[in-house]
């Protein structure tokens, strides 16, 4: 190995750890938003269907943010989107702690919605440089290690929602000791340290390449990227159907408080993000990277699938403590959730162009946003007509839809540009 291509290593995987650190900050402050907002307005009385409505423009939002946001990253660079990112999240925790209970129900509804907006492109134009990030600092790593992209994307993921979970924790924490505005403030100025850090230690020009030039070459993906993109709308979906409204709203009603409820929701986020940073150990391998991983991927789907409908029938035998059922049950869930996750990221970086890595990871996860607005939409509505039953059925049915799409994933790299590392 000579003297350069070790520098060029180990500048790679300074990177690969500066953009996760980076990201483990903006996440952490993301999840504490959530439990803000939720636990704030259900104070103030309003419905779960409201409650799921402030969230609607958060993904919206997030689904241009993510679209354009990988167009963003290949002509200017991840890093300048990545500070773009934190700068945009800042500017929308201000906007939120403008907000007084004494405004109007519409006025205060309406601020909300559209300061939760400039978070979710703030979120979304952050996971986007920072997803890419991967595919980048992972080439720029060079050699040839067994499984590297697979163990990256695996790690970041994983630990990433980890710090998603102690978030939620942080979230219900703020809320109890400081309150709504001085928490967003807390958090506004954290970020604003982790902006500084992202602009002096990272190359300004870091993923730049040549962007698209016309809408019909951005969305002109390969069969892979756009099977894939349709999977986690319906993965993604199944997942904020119950997660976003139904089961905060269903534990606190059957007693619990809102930093048990935070807790729970930690505990759950961390362990699911601990098992997609083991998902590598437990998925079969092969030397092209696609044919026992996208196998996998089906295997996996079928069994989540499954996984609501058996909680739905355990709470329909009106058991002594339901919200017992519903924690464990959940567990189980999070375990085959991760490891459908872990590998679904995984693989459009296994079938992504390296040239145009951020603009395929862009139209991925704004899928991913779509799905996260579906599933929103559809909690309030479920969880109004049929409680935390009808949210996990409705999970079901859009995991079944998810298994179904994967049956069609090629397991050879079916685009020109595709590049996938032998992982074994």
């Amino acid at each position: 190995m000579t003297v350069s291509s070790v520098g060029s290593s180990g500048s790679g995987l300074r990177n690969y750890a500066i953009v996760t650190a980076a990201y483990w900050g903006f996440t952490l402050t993301d999840g504490a938003l959530r439990m803000l907002v939720l636990f704030t307005f259900f104070q103030l009385g309003y419905s779960p269907f409201t409650l799921a409505f402030l969230f609607l423009l958060y993904e919206a939002a997030g689904i241009g943010a993510n679209f354009i946001g990988g167009w963003l990253a290949a002509r200017y660079g991840i890093t300048r989107m990545l500070t773009v990112g934190l700068v945009t999240q800042i500017a929308g925790f201000l906007l939120l702690s403008a907000v007084s209970p004494e405004w109007g129900s519409t006025l205060l509804v309406t601020w909300v919605l559209l300061a939760q907006g400039v978070c979710g492109v703030a979120k979304d134009l952050t996971k986007t440089a920072s997803k890419s990030a991967i595919k980048i600092t992972e080439s720029q790593a060079g050699g040839q290690a067994e499984g590297r992209l697979f163990k990256w994307v695996a790690w970041f993921t994983g630990s990433k929602n980890a710090m998603k979970g102690v978030g939620f924790f942080l979230g219900g924490l703020l809320l109890q000791l400081v309150g709504f505005r001085y928490g967003l403030w807390l958090m506004a100025g954290a970020l604003f340290l982790v902006m500084l850090g992202v602009v002096f230690s990272l190359p300004a020009m870091m993923g730049k390449a040549k962007a698209s030039a016309s809408a019909r070459e951005l969305f002109a993906k390969s069969k892979g990227i756009n099977l894939l993109a349709a999977a986690r709308v319906a993965l993604f979906g199944a997942r904020d159907v119950w997660f976003v409204v139904g089961v905060p709203v269903f534990l606190y009603a059957n007693g619990w408080t809102f930093t048990m409820v935070g807790a729970f929701l930690a505990l759950w986020t961390i362990g699911y993000g601990l098992v997609q940073a083991a998902a590598p150990s437990l998925v079969a391998r092969s030397r092209d990277g696609l044919s026992r991983e996208v196998p996998a991927a089906r295997m996996w789907s079928l069994g989540l699938a499954l996984v609501p409908v058996l909680i739905a029938a355990a709470l329909a035998l009106t058991p002594p403590d339901p919200t017992l059922v519903l924690v464990v049950g959940l567990a189980v869930f999070g375990v085959a959730f991760a490891v459908n996750s872990s590998v679904h990221s995984y693989l459009v970086l296994a079938y992504a162009g390296s040239e145009k890595a951020a603009e395929d990871v862009g139209f991925y996860y704004a899928a991913n946003a779509a799905g996260r607005f579906l599933g929103i939409l559809a909690s309030g509505f479920l969880y109004q007509l049929g409680g935390i039953t009808a949210c996990l059925l409705g999970s079901a049915v859009m995991l079944f839809v998810c298994w179904l799409v994967t049956l069609a994933l090629p397991t050879q790299a079916d685009a020109p540009t595709s590049t996938v590392r032998p992982v074994r």
